[in-house]
């Protein structure tokens, strides 16, 4: 599994694992325990196989030029 992006922004997190999912790209989140306890301190990750990155960088592109 690769790091897609670490993100603190739970709107944009849900866009992007929506995204992700109508892609049929499988997406695994992590740090999500310590995120709803700490918050930006400790930002999610989205974790994707090494064959989905290029892919899946394309789709956080697209919904978020800046990230």
């Amino acid at each position: 599994m690769l790091e897609l992006i670490h993100i603190d922004n739970p709107v944009l997190l849900s866009a992007l694992k929506a995204a992700l999912a109508e892609a049929e790209i499988p997406v695994v989140e992590f740090d999500g325990p310590i995120a709803d306890m700490y918050g930006a301190l400790f930002p999610r990750r989205l974790m994707v196989r090494g064959e989905d990155i290029a892919a899946a960088r394309m789709i956080v592109h697209g919904l978020c030029p800046e990230c």
